[in-house]
């Protein structure tokens, strides 16, 4: 009786050990799954704000292009300061 005792033991153990490792695998198994739904969202949110960036820099630069204080200058068809021009006597 004391072998089947043993052995009932050992089965309990191993039983309880397979439980545990179920356990711990469907855990893990959630955790992945949340960890991937939250990998879409990041990257859904990413194009999404890729996008916005887009439109906010074609706005910048339809602004800058429209305003007279970031157009570039032609320096030819300015004339020179001649109280700025040094003069060496």
């Amino acid at each position: 009786m004391n072998s089947d005792t043993d052995g009932d033991m050992e089965n309990q153990a191993e039983l309880e050990e397979k439980t545990r490792l179920i356990n711990q695998v469907l855990e893990l198994q959630h955790t992945l799954e949340d960890l991937s739904a939250r990998v879409d969202a990041v990257k859904e949110e990413n194009l999404k704000l890729k996008s916005e960036n887009q439109v906010l820099g074609q706005y910048i630069e339809n602004l800058m292009s429209a305003s007279s204080v970031f157009q570039t200058t032609d320096t030819k068809s300015k004339r020179k300061c001649t109280k700025c021009v040094r003069r060496d006597k």
